[in-house]
């Protein structure tokens, strides 16, 4: 196995004396925040550096530092930025209902040897953490070996998630494909430009046949077990990214391979070197984009169509009192599909009236929604993951549909206050409590798509008949937003990348950030968001934005027409008459569609991805998805921004790693700050140094 070369922290205007990750002058050092970073000590010997009790004790005050600066409820409640949030809040308080927020509280101060990521529970020799008084764990596992083992778990995890989410979508596009599946094939162009690129013949061939192909091709790429090529790299990625990755020898087998190994090699007495553990981390994260988002993405765009930019309500005030009001919670597409049909059907509308309802609406929370909203016109996203109970709190939900991931467990306890009922429908995400209308282990069930999804929807006019009279308390607060936003809206809208490109290029945009990710009580619910995107729109900057993270910028205003008075004067003239200034791409897997965009701006400009003032930045990130999301943009040579730190803290040698030794390797670094206005000040930095590499000083 080829060794990933050593590598060298740039520090603008520091020296470029070598600080390789094996540097015995390489130490911890900490930030005003107490945010780890690996500094060069110059002046101080090979003892001192590689003290171990030294850094034990640097590392502990680190940690001190960094849950000082985690928020209350109370400075959530005073300081978000959406005032429905607030609302409710205060009003599920008033009745007794805990939410996130109380739940975090009770967990402070929470375990140092967690948030430093060198506790180990690998084996049941355990756990061990690593302490001045026992530098190793029994197995002899040191904080470098412990922190690097966590952090491929987790990523091994994230791409577990996501892969068990393309899966899905690309079974259901081969057994729709197949005629095992009735549901309507409505991507062509998608299949057809993608099979182009995957060499899957075409000529004289019925759509359905290459759909087949492509299905099977993304599937292969899924589950290989057998060394081959990655069709889904070879057909998507650059190829001079290509040969980085072959050149550092991170190039995946399959999904299910590397997810397999990584738990292999990170398991008791198997691999011992954290340099080998953090490899398999870079594999592990290129899995993850080109199955669980490319893979995922391709695969629903081709079934589902990559639908349009529509116009849709936002926010908790655009719940409806008198209706049949459905939530669809999580992340799967194909069976959301059908239940919105099936809701919008005649003989549907009439039960419902019958039933006293004014007629039925549809909700998304997270993903299920944002796929939902821009393909199916009258879906309405309400949140995120992080404050589901607080829609639920309303009262307003006769039932509430929920798939795979992002889901809490204690939706159930706010659920059973107000009477929702609350249905799963896969066995892989089950909720003590909840009715269960699934699709079994084996998907034999399948071809019954149709009839399960009206068994839910009758399930919900059952519901709101039980459910008469109850109080419902509904925030006043909505907004409309501009949503579906997509490389194929792009070219329609401009002909081509090239007005966007010379936009940027003249310096009319300063650059443009995919800004995403999951929220996380570590930070002021969603204001860590706004205040990054207050900061890069000031500076002309484009924001790009999908999953989670989106839905503070669609409730404030931000993905709105009217949202360009928030931009600077030159970005505000290119959005000129009816952009927004964040563009709204969709779930989480439409990284995809940023990325896109990302590389037709830099082939339109003949420049490479890692060239270009392209940014990735996820303020809030929270599960173990969102450290491999980060990771497949840094893949692509594309800086990443955060205002949470990773459980990293216990090693010098993983901090030097993941922040900055691939800089000079993937030419992309890790920055965290937990002052948002700082990290967007970072960004539009980091961008500026970039744009005068390429001659584009203004």
């Amino acid at each position: 196995m080829a060794e990933i070369p050593h590598s060298h922290h740039h520090s603008r205007g520091a020296s470029d004396a070598p600080a390789g990750i094996h540097s015995h002058r390489n130490i911890i050092g900490f930030d005003e925040h107490g945010i780890p970073t690996v500094i060069l000590k110059a002046g101080h010997g090979q003892e001192e550096a590689d003290d171990p009790q030294a850094f034990i004790k640097d590392y502990t005050n680190a940690v001190a530092e960094y849950r000082k600066t985690f928020p209350a409820k109370q400075n959530v409640i005073d300081q978000t930025p959406d005032p429905a949030v607030r609302e409710m809040l205060l009003r599920l308080e008033q009745l007794g209902v805990d939410t996130a927020f109380d739940r975090f509280d009770k967990q402070k101060p929470q375990c140092s040897f967690g948030l430093a990521g060198i506790c180990c529970r690998i084996c049941n020799m355990g756990p061990c953490r690593i302490t001045q008084k026992a530098p190793r764990g029994v197995c002899g596992a040191d904080a470098d070996l412990i922190v690097a083992r966590n952090l491929l778990r987790s990523a091994a995890a994230g791409a577990a998630q996501h892969g068990m989410h393309a899966r899905e979508v690309m079974l259901a596009l081969k057994w729709a494909a197949e005629g095992k599946l009735d549901v309507p094939i409505l991507g062509e162009q998608k299949i057809r430009s993608t099979a182009e690129a995957f060499g899957i013949p075409q000529k004289d061939r019925p759509l359905s046949d290459v759909a087949k192909d492509l299905a099977d091709a993304l599937l292969e790429d899924l589950s290989r077990t057998v060394p081959g090529e990655y069709k889904t790299i070879a057909a998507c990625a650059a190829p001079e990214r290509q040969k980085v990755w072959k050149e550092l020898d991170i190039l995946p087998i399959s999904a299910y391979h590397e997810v397999f190994e990584a738990y292999h090699k990170s398991g008791c007495g198997t691999d011992g070197d954290w340099r080998s553990v953090m490899q398999q981390f870079l594999r592990c994260g290129l899995a993850f984009t080109f199955s669980g988002v490319v893979g995922a993405s391709l695969a629903t765009d081709s079934l589902f169509g990559v639908g349009d930019r529509v116009t849709s309500k936002v926010n908790i005030g655009a719940l409806q009192k008198g209706y049949v009001n459905i939530a669809v919670h999580g992340h799967l597409p194909l069976l959301v599909s059908r239940i919105v049909e099936a809701g919008k059907s005649e003989p549907m509308l009439a039960l419902a009236k019958k039933a006293g309802a004014k007629g039925i609406r549809f909700y998304g929370i997270c993903c299920s929604g944002l796929s939902a909203m821009y393909r199916y016109a009258g879906v309405i996203p309400l949140s995120n993951a992080v404050s589901a109970e607080l829609v639920l709190g309303t009262g307003a939900l006769d039932l509430w549909v929920a798939d795979v991931q992002d889901v809490f467990p204690s939706i159930m306890e706010v659920a059973k206050c107000f009477k929702t009922a609350v249905i799963t429908t896969s066995e892989s995400a089950r909720l003590p409590g909840a009715e269960r209308f699934e699709y079994d282990h084996r998907h034999s069930n399948i071809g019954e798509t149709k009839a399960l999804a009206e068994k839910i929807v009758r399930r919900a006019i059952e519901s709101f008949e039980t459910r008469k009279g109850l109080p419902v308390y509904i925030p006043s607060y909505e907004v409309e937003a501009e949503v579906g936003f997509s490389v194929e809206y792009i070219h329609k809208r401009f002909g081509s990348m090239a007005p966007l490109a010379e936009a940027i290029r003249s310096g009319q945009i300063l650059g443009v950030v995919n800004m995403v990710g999951c929220n996380n009580p570590k930070v002021l619910y969603e204001k860590c968001i706004i205040d990054v995107a207050d900061v890069l729109l000031k500076n002309n900057v484009l924001i790009l934005s999908n999953g989670c993270a989106s839905f503070p910028l669609m409730k404030l205003g931000y993905c709105a027409v009217s949202g360009k008075e928030k931009a600077g004067p030159s970005l505000r003239a290119f959005l000129e008459p009816d952009l927004p200034p964040v563009w709204h791409v969709g779930e989480c897997i439409d990284n995809t569609r940023s990325s896109g965009i990302f590389a037709g701006l830099a082939g339109a400009l003949g420049r490479k991805m890692y060239e270009m003032p392209f940014a990735f930045s996820s303020p809030e990130w929270g599960n173990e998805k969102g450290i491999d999301a980060a990771l497949g943009f840094r893949l692509n040579g594309i800086s990443s921004y955060h205002c949470v730190e990773a459980p990293i803290y216990g090693s010098k040698n993983v901090i030097e790693f993941l922040k900055h030794g691939t800089l000079e390797t993937l030419g992309s670094s890790m920055n965290v700050d937990t002052d948002p206005v700082r990290l967007g000040e970072k960004i539009v930095g980091d961008m500026k140094a970039k744009r005068r590499l390429l001659g584009w000083d203004r």
